[in-house]
């Protein structure tokens, strides 16, 4: 397979790209760029880029295949045989897989905000103080475990050609690490229909301003927009502190211990109900 046809390929070029603006026109100058918890966000760039996604692609192939022969047994379509746009044209395939993906994921990022037992998992994002490109990986692994699971049906029965999803893979990582960059994007008018790192910023923002949060969007922006969930005040450009609430007393910073944090905190709830 050619070169330029693995994601590895892309993961590598986007981060030299969004490191390279950075470096060129920052938006906070006075950040570093060895900042607190870059030697972390390192290793889950990494450990999420690349080691998660072929643990991954095993473990789903043999998960699928069984799911597959449940069904089957049950006399049910398995999803890939509708394919309902894998005759259509490479354009229109990305469309319709583009605004599905990214609704879906809207969704599951605000669920991963709304439900308390997958919150706890979810903080690790939100531990990063100073957000950049590299900001983008860190997330737990559970997440991408999550995120496969509940957007598995609606985009597998889409039936979408490979290259449409290597497409859509590069560029979601690309936009997502512009939306965690150190740089002044904001899109202009296009503000309302993509994210962007300022409107970003205020999705890390320490104080909430609606129900689990605001500004959910991954690429896309209009849901927030759409479903009242959009915060960028006028006047400010950045809120006055990132994270999440009693994190210096209640969250770890060792990379073992965020690791292990959600099973323990979890582990430790169950057993006092």
């Amino acid at each position: 397979m050619p070169v330029y046809l693995q994601y590895y390929f892309w993961l590598i070029a986007v981060s030299l790209f969004c490191f390279a603006l950075e470096r060129l026109r920052p938006w906070r100058k006075d950040q570093k760029v060895l900042r607190k918890g870059i030697g972390q966000d390192l290793f889950w760039l990494v450990f999420n880029g690349h080691y998660l996604g072929m643990v991954l692609a095993m473990v789903s192939g043999r998960v699928v295949h069984a799911f597959n022969d449940v069904l089957f047994g049950l006399g049910v379509p398995v999803p890939e045989s509708l394919a309902l746009v894998s005759g259509q044209p490479f354009w229109l395939q990305f469309a319709v897989f583009f605004v599905l993906k990214d609704f879906v994921e809207w969704n599951i990022h605000r669920m991963l905000h709304r439900t308390p037992w997958l919150w706890e998992f979810h903080k690790l994002h939100h531990s990063i103080e100073e957000l950049d490109w590299i900001g983008n990986f860190r997330f737990h692994w559970a997440e991408v475990i999550v995120y496969k699971m509940l957007s598995y049906l609606p985009l597998v029965i889409l039936g979408v050609d490979g290259n449409v999803i290597l497409v859509m893979a590069v560029i979601g990582t690309l936009m997502q690490d512009l939306n965690h960059s150190n740089l002044p994007i904001d899109w202009g008018p296009g503000r309302y229909l993509l994210n962007s790192a300022k409107m970003h910023v205020w999705h890390h923002d320490v104080e909430l301003h609606g129900k689990g949060g605001q500004n959910f969007g991954i690429v896309l922006s209009v849901w927030d927009w759409i479903f009242g969930t959009a915060y960028w005040p006028e006047g400010q450009e950045k809120p006055a502190r990132l994270g999440f609430r009693d994190m210096e007393t209640t969250y770890p910073t060792g990379l073992a211990a965020r690791f292990l944090y959600p099973f323990v905190k979890l582990g430790a709830a169950r057993r006092r109900d």
